[in-house]
């Protein structure tokens, strides 16, 4: 039975090291090895995977945008509107050329091309979107055109959508593999983007687009805290999208904020008491409080409603504080709001400026510079709170980094959030795990820069092009590939069939363009019977 299980692993995985975690097992298969002499590697990594999370992140967004100055005037709105009440200053969007598939083979291409990696490594991949374009076929299965050079079809994982939450049940899943017998000894890939887009009207300045990818394995820079995770689920229609054939949500403003800052509270209450549990386990009576967050990143559907529930958080650390200073420190002058309900605030004017005036200091140093991205690109939807992670890695050195712990909220209407936190290495010496993770992203500013700046006019013709074309068959993309960034993955075709075609643009200009993906139907086509 051992050799049994020898040879299918060394069928399938060839160089591939595969843990053991029993020590008499791990000697015994080793022994199998020389005897036959295999090249499979046992490698016993003890009880647990030590620090799994984050390893690489890779962030792809619209090479073209409008400017929210420029979007009020046009849709006749009072200046400060988008930029002052949203805090929204740009908004990527996508031409017809894009769509999620094209998205997500963007990011995951980047993603091992930067980090030299073989699709041979990757063990599991899984997606969170909402952009749903078949109602059967994942995008999951898209990607895996990617892999088809290299063999590799062993592969787990699936598409996850709930909204913006899907990326966050994705990551949770390619976590839960690393640390469980499933696991293999390779990398997982988790993928989130989405194309978020408005009907004309109030909500339209609120969408974005991009995606993210991100690769996960033991001895993590970014690790997973064991234990430490907050969630709230419950019923709502605050963000919706009923109708099969629109890329439109529907959407009640007002619903969807206060289930936002009420999940909030929910998941800060149940992260706190866990946190506290954990400590009392280790012999600790210390109280939990913001402070315990070295930087805190949220999901951002506008940036306002980030500073908004930073102030809300620290709302909550005021009222379960038993006796607050309100004459020193950050409480000052609280003293009025000692009795209030927490869900009597949601739509509080004085509750939220007090706050807000009260959390301006840790606003800036825990949260603002993961704004970056929500800033200048808009709502990406599910991969919204990891562009604010990158956003906060890219604006930071790695000794500013190390050691901290990162707080992340995650929320997708309907709804489905959690609270969780990140732990940094404290290793940052160069060509550490973390000095490489922020050095990739060092260039995000850049990035955003090197965008081209788009009319509100051919805005608004875009989005019509997409609302009128986004669900035919037999349809050939009217958008320029020129505006691409070099090395993006586009539409170049949906046939009579609905099947989709991609090509990418070269990343050096001067080379013909890669041959496209075509229909992925596996090997050989399958006939009907």
């Amino acid at each position: 039975m051992i050799k049994s299980l020898f040879c299918l692993t060394n069928y399938q995985y060839k160089l591939t090291p595969v843990c053991i975690y029993q020590p008499c097992l791990l000697t015994f298969l080793n022994q199998v090895c020389l005897e036959t002499k295999s090249i499979s590697v046992f490698i016993y990594l003890g009880p647990w995977p030590k620090d799994v999370g984050i390893i690489a992140l890779e962030l792809y967004f619209p090479s073209q945008y409008v400017d929210q100055t420029e979007l009020e005037e046009f849709d006749g709105v009072p200046a400060g509107k988008y930029t002052v009440g949203l805090g929204q200053a740009r908004m990527g969007f996508c031409s017809d050329r894009e769509d999620i598939n094209s998205l997500c083979l963007t990011v995951v291409q980047r993603l091992m091309e930067k980090n030299a990696l073989s699709y041979n490594s990757i063990g599991r991949l899984e997606v969170g979107t909402e952009t749903i374009i078949d109602k059967s076929k994942s995008v999951k299965t898209a990607l895996m055109q990617l892999f088809e050079n290299s063999g590799n079809t062993d592969v787990e994982g699936i598409d996850t959508t709930n909204a913006c939450y899907g990326g966050t049940a994705a990551l949770f899943n390619a976590v839960n593999w690393v640390e469980s017998s499933s696991w293999d000894g390779r990398y997982a890939l988790v993928v989130a983007g989405d194309i978020a887009v408005y009907a004309t009207g109030s909500a339209r300045p609120t969408g974005g687009a991009g995606a993210v990818a991100m690769l996960i394995g033991p001895n993590a820079p970014l690790a997973f805290e064991r234990g430490l995770r907050g969630t709230h689920m419950q019923h709502a229609y605050d963000f919706y999208k009923p109708d099969m054939v629109s890329e439109y949500p529907v959407v009640d403003g007002k619903l969807s904020i206060q289930c936002y800052l009420s999940a909030l509270d929910r998941c800060y209450s149940v992260y706190r008491n866990k946190i506290h549990a954990q400590w009392q386990r280790e012999g600790s009576d210390k109280s939990f409080s913001l402070e315990d967050f070295g930087f805190l990143v949220f999901h951002s559907p506008y940036c306002k409603l980030v500073q908004k529930s930073l102030a809300r958080l620290m709302l909550n650390d005021f009222l379960n504080h038993p006796n607050p200073n309100t004459e020193n420190g950050p409480f000052t002058g609280l003293e009025a709001f000692r009795d209030v309900q927490p869900e009597d605030t949601y739509f509080d004017r004085d509750v939220e400026k007090a706050f807000m005036k009260a959390s301006t200091d840790m606003f800036e140093r825990k949260t603002k510079a993961s704004l970056l991205i929500s800033n200048q690109n808009g709502n990406m939807y599910t991969p919204s709170v990891y562009g604010c992670l990158a956003s906060l890695i890219a604006q930071h050195t790695p000794s500013q980094m190390a050691g901290q712990r990162i707080g992340v909220f995650s929320y997708g209407s309907g709804f489905a959030a959690t609270l969780y936190s990140l732990r940094v290495t404290q290793d940052h010496t160069p060509g550490s795990s973390l000095d490489k993770l922020v050095l990739s992203l060092s260039d995000l500013k850049t990035r955003l820069d090197s965008r081209k700046k788009v009319s509100p006019a051919l805005f608004s013709e875009n989005m019509k092009l997409r609302e009128d074309t986004h669900h035919l068959a037999n349809y050939v993309p009217q958008g320029s590939v020129e505006d691409l960034f070099p090395g993006t993955w586009y539409l170049t075709r949906v046939d009579d069939k609905h099947r989709r075609e991609y090509a990418r643009r070269p990343v050096d200009d001067d080379l013909p363009a890669e041959s496209e993906l075509v229909r992925s139907r596996g090997a050989t086509e399958v006939q009907e019977e």
